[in-house]
């Protein structure tokens, strides 16, 4: 029986947390990649996209540990908003999801000795209308400006959401029940306290 030694392959503090959330020892080694959209590339096959090479990246380094990759993107009317280039780009962003609902699509690639699993969480969220006070209130936190969409539901960006349908986690970056089933598909048992364990020989 060997305990898998795991390695999140992105340098997201909220992905970092969830992970510990749930008890699994990790070590962090962001994936550089080119994030660029294919021709004619969907959102959510991009996301899975994306994630699945993040993970490919560190287990080229590191072919013993398990890797997991992984990629967020907001979607609203069929456009993907990315980080805001700046304040003004962040408040279309906030104006634009206010009062409506959008779709947070989170892809798990977890890869593992050669093999390798991924799959899309998407998630309905819907936001409170708000002001234009309120948008730059909350842009002047700062809290906007590095992620997708233009807001956090683990910060302050909690008090302007309505209404979560689906993974409140895959939302926030790592959907945690979707990356212990991937796992266990590679033959990697998930136990609560956080080990992780296989009968597949050291």
């Amino acid at each position: 029986m060997t305990n898998p030694r795991v390695i999140l392959a992105s340098q997201s503090p909220r992905r970092r947390e969830l992970l510990s959330l749930v008890g699994i020892p990790h070590a962090v080694q962001p994936a550089d990649i080119d994030e660029t959209y294919g021709p004619g590339e969907q959102p959510a096959a991009h996301a899975e996209r994306l994630a699945r090479e993040k993970a490919a990246a560190v287990a080229e380094r590191d072919p013993e540990a398990l890797v997991i990759g992984s990629d967020t993107i907001v979607v609203v009317d069929g456009d993907v908003l990315g980080k805001p280039r700046d304040e003004a780009h962040a408040a279309q962003m906030l104006t634009r999801l206010s009062g409506r609902s959008h779709v947070v699509m989170t892809a798990v690639a977890v890869r593992w000795r050669g093999a390798e699993r991924s799959s899309v969480e998407a998630v309905d969220v819907t936001f409170h209308p708000l002001t234009v006070q309120d948008i730059h209130a909350y842009i002047a936190t700062g809290e906007p400006m590095d992620k997708a969409g233009a807001y956090g539901i683990q910060g302050y960006g909690a008090t302007i959401v309505e209404r979560v349908d689906g993974d409140y986690f895959a939302v926030m970056g790592l959907p945690l029940q979707r990356v212990v089933r991937l796992m266990s598909d590679l033959g990697v048992r998930y136990t609560f306290g956080g080990a992780l364990a296989t009968d597949v020989p050291a």
